[in-house]
């Protein structure tokens, strides 16, 4: 006969009490949130998985790719630019139409100087390590923008990111000071630009001229941006930088939106919209499609990273 009291019985009946009096003393205590914690952790937990796998789109939309890596030659020209223009464009574009805000400058002297400072090698430069300065026209102010380091500072910190071109373990990048580079980021005044560039069209834009190793990049976007753009000045700069050092490393085809409602590939025209038709009719010979499939901006090669 087994005795009525079992204190095995009862230590693990106290034990359960004593757990759920816990429990209860913590959900008094948080309330809402001692239920809200452990949604969050998990959700927390398929957001971490999700990124480790690299997650799709939102939208359920593929992450555009640069496109085709040309034949690397020195010696190519002027990449990027819009077309020269026939006459027949209207001087208020929609397309591309300059914001109002800050001040620019309109010319420069036509000689620029390098911003003083050196990087760190970013990137794998498994296939090649390119050597880049920032360079200033002589004539632009940057006080507004922060000063030149500021300027370099945003060039060397975009280059560097892990959704940029370092992404491909093909590139490496670094930033130097003096010496022959592979190329010069420059930020140039409105009218050098349209010489460097070699564009007539009435639309401000930036182009890499591979005959001068120089990145151009057109100081009235850098300070104004491009409302066809529809993201924030820092993301347009970071767009400006990436796609013009595209055509530098080798990226020299522009891409037309191939997703309607995915991000814009970094090589296409996003100054003068991210929409196909409005690049079309700009350009009625290029290679994009008049189709109206529309993107959302994007300044990045790699925009998952």
């Amino acid at each position: 006969m087994y005795a009525r009291w079992d204190p095995v019985a009862e230590g693990a009946g106290a034990r359960r009490e004593s757990k759920r009096g816990a429990i209860r003393r913590f959900a008094s205590t948080y309330g809402w949130r001692a239920y809200a914690l452990p949604v969050l952790a998990v959700i927390t937990v398929l957001v971490v998985v999700d990124a480790v796998k690299g997650g799709g789109d939102p939208d359920g939309i593929a992450a555009p790719g640069p496109g085709r890596l040309s034949q690397h030659d020195d010696r190519a020209g002027i990449i990027g630019a819009p077309p020269r223009g026939d006459g027949s464009f209207s001087a208020d574009l929609a397309g591309g139409a300059l914001p109002a805000g800050g001040a620019f400058a309109e010319t420069g002297t036509g000689a620029w100087h390098p911003v003083p400072g050196t990087s760190a090698q970013v990137g794998a430069a498994q296939g090649h390590l390119f050597t880049y300065t920032v360079e200033v026209e002589d004539g632009v102010d940057t006080t507004a923008l922060g000063g030149e380091d500021a300027v370099a500072r945003m060039v060397e910190a975009t280059l560097s990111n892990p959704k940029s071109w370092i992404h491909d373990p093909t590139f490496g990048f670094r930033r130097i000071d003096a010496g022959e580079p592979d190329f010069r980021v420059s930020l140039t005044s409105r009218q050098t630009t349209k010489t460097m560039c070699g564009f007539e069209i009435p639309i401000d834009s930036s182009c890499y001229n591979s005959d001068a190793g120089r990145v151009v990049l057109s100081d009235v976007r850098w300070v104004r941006g491009a409302p066809a753009f529809e993201g924030d000045i820092g993301s347009y700069r970071q767009y400006q930088i990436n796609h013009e050092v595209g055509h530098a490393i080798g990226y020299h085809d522009h891409q037309p939106c191939e997703s309607d409602g995915g991000l814009a590939p970094v090589m296409m025209q996003q100054t003068f919209g991210t929409r196909n038709s409005d690049i079309a009719a700009l350009d009625p010979e290029g290679v994009v499609p008049m189709d109206g499939r529309k993107c959302r901006f994007n300044p990045w090669p790699y925009p998952r990273g």
